[in-house]
């Protein structure tokens, strides 16, 4: 496929995926605070049972909404179903995960600085971490959670840590977080399949047989829902970590990784009890300030930062000596005439073709070259750790103003 061809392909289903996904963590978070928000409603001679109402008010109007079961009742005429958007949400990312990592070479996937993979063996890691991921959160779901559902909670945690772990030691660092999420990803669309419109599926042929809904396979319905209601914003926050290499890029990424993670996740739980804690908003104000502070320390500089100091014997390099390791290492990339379109033009419009667009970047080019390592991507152009400490003592200089 042309590169114009690649690019149109990310473009699309990078639209489709953002809108898709938009309409089906709205709906999700719409109807957990609707089953929490309903107020009792006392039953009603010859209507269906009902489990609650609630009156909301929008758009410029009342409206209201009656959570029931049908018990006998005859089946509406015209039924809402909400799936298509978690399946569009899912082929969609599916189809990023082909054009930019699998087939397109529109990001780095393997990283030799990380571990010696072919692109093969890359992928085969990428998409085994995928499946391996869902078999075992539906193993722990389907076969241990029924009689230990805290054991299971325990098992799948620690297990997402351990994959989590070794995609950070296996893929370059954007590809290991975006994974993560998508495997998170993955798991939610599963449970939309294998178990949400299953048991919705029991429910409406119960009622057209004029039987009771199945009490069981409505609640394993309920809590793998919960669950993807939890996974919402962890999925979020990794899905957009590949615009801050300070995350991916640092030397135990697997750290801001979980604490992305377990942060979005503990938000999302005092936000889901804030309904019957009274304390909820000091709680949330300590969760975020837990997070970022746990964040702020685990985006600090890792391993490459004391090489590049103890480089630091002797004058500063010269701007000239600079531009001639970003004419070398950058510039096939970040230049308006470029040796190397594979990632599109100019990535995130940064050229490097004269000394004032290098002079003004001097703080991203040894935040991204130096401190963090995420440049040159999969240091495809071979850049060496004497010209990464040179660079870095250059941009120290010119931050400052001396150089």
């Amino acid at each position: 496929m042309s590169g114009t061809g690649v690019e149109l392909a990310d473009l699309v289903a990078r639209w489709v995926h953002v809108i898709a996904g938009i309409m089906w963590i709205g709906n999700s978070l719409l109807f957990n605070w609707l089953d929490r928000n309903l107020a009792p409603a006392g039953a009603r001679p010859q209507t269906p049972r009902r489990l609650g109402i609630i009156w909301l008010l929008h758009s410029g109007g009342f409206y209201y909404v009656e959570k029931t079961l049908l018990d006998g009742a005859s089946m509406p005429a015209r039924l809402h179903w909400f799936k298509w958007q978690a399946y569009t949400t899912w082929w969609s990312g599916a189809a990023l995960l082909l054009v930019v990592y699998y087939l397109g070479g529109r990001a780095v996937l393997e990283d030799p600085g990380v571990a010696a993979l072919s692109h093969g063996q890359a992928v085969l890691v990428g998409a085994g971490a995928l499946l391996f991921g869902l078999a075992l959160y539906e193993m722990m779901q389907r076969l241990v959670a029924p009689r230990a559902p805290g054991f299971a909670a325990a098992v799948w945690i620690t297990g997402l840590a351990a994959i989590a772990v070794m995609l950070t030691r296996l893929l370059s660092g954007r590809a290991a977080f975006l994974h993560v999420g998508a495997m998170l990803g993955t798991i939610m669309a599963a449970n939309v399949v294998l178990t949400i419109v299953p048991s919705q599926r029991a429910l409406v042929a119960a009622a057209l047989a004029g039987g009771s809904d199945s009490a069981e396979l409505s609640a394993r319905a309920k809590r793998v829902s919960i669950h993807n209601n939890y996974f919402t914003f962890p999925v979020i926050a990794l899905m957009l970590s590949g615009h801050f290499p300070s995350l991916y890029g640092h030397a135990h990424g697997w750290i801001p990784l979980l604490v992305l993670i377990a942060g979005g996740a503990a938000v999302r739980h005092v936000l889901n009890i804030r309904f019957e804690f009274a304390a909820w908003r000091p709680a949330l104000f300590a969760t975020l300030t837990a997070t970022v502070a746990a964040l702020y320390f685990g985006m600090r500089p890792g391993t490459a930062e004391p090489a590049v100091q103890a480089g630091g014997a002797g004058l500063p390099p010269t701007l000239a000596e600079a531009r001639h390791v970003i004419d070398r290492r950058c510039a096939a990339c970040h230049s308006v005439h470029q040796s190397d379109a594979s990632f599109g033009p100019a990535p995130g419009g940064v050229t490097f073709d004269t000394p004032e667009q290098i002079l003004t970047r001097a703080a991203r080019i040894r935040e991204r070259a130096v401190a963090t390592r995420t440049m040159p991507p999969g240091n495809k152009t071979q850049i060496t750790e004497e010209e990464r400490a040179l660079l870095g003592r250059w941009a120290m200089t010119a931050v400052r103003g001396e150089r």
